[in-house]
């Protein structure tokens, strides 16, 4: 049986957890966030808990168990808390801002290229060459922290572009010189 599936979902003061057929919603002090999950999967909301049972053993529903656990629990993790992912510019003369609610990049190219954020998704800039992404969907900040990234990705020669923090860029050594 699956670990994570099995484990129970606590539910903190402040959260209510909203069940219609196979769409839950999940409301708390940063906002609400509702996501249909598979019908074969049994949801028991309680006030405390939230379980997520499989009706069968067969492939499809395992692998469906520990996702449906996973997805319910990080809805009512960003309910509360909130996701983000911080991104890095490596590069002369690569530098964001904030102009208004958009994100303006220099990164190397002729003209700036101005990102506009989408259904919660908030952005800060709290040094010229690091980005923070925030919002209470994981899946919408890590796709935002992707869009941003895919702007300029890190190249393996000189490691130049935007990275995430914390990510090891491998390197690549440079064409060899000419051998005598």
């Amino acid at each position: 049986m699956s670990r994570i599936g099995r484990k129970p979902i606590q539910v903190p003061n402040g959260v209510t957890i909203n069940l219609e057929n196979t769409v839950i919603t999940v409301k708390g002090p940063k906002g609400t966030l509702s996501r249909e999950f598979h019908k074969d999967m049994k949801v028991n909301v309680s006030e405390t808990e939230i379980v997520i049972e499989r009706p069968s053993d067969n492939k499809l529903h395992r692998s469906l168990h520990g996702t449906t656990r996973s997805i319910i629990a990080n809805m009512v993790s960003g309910v509360t808390d909130g996701f983000s992912k911080n991104l890095e510019l490596v590069g002369v003369g690569y530098r964001a801002s904030k102009n208004g609610e958009k994100i303006v990049l220099n990164v190397g190219y002729s003209h700036p290229v101005e990102i506009a954020p989408e259904g919660g998704i908030e952005f800060d800039v709290p040094a010229n060459t690091k980005i923070t992404v925030r919002g209470i969907d994981k899946e919408l900040v890590g796709a935002f922290a992707a869009k941003i990234r895919s702007v300029r990705e890190p190249e393996p020669y000189k490691g130049k572009g935007i990275k995430y923090e914390g990510e090891r860029i491998i390197r690549k050594e440079g064409k060899a010189g000419k051998k005598k």
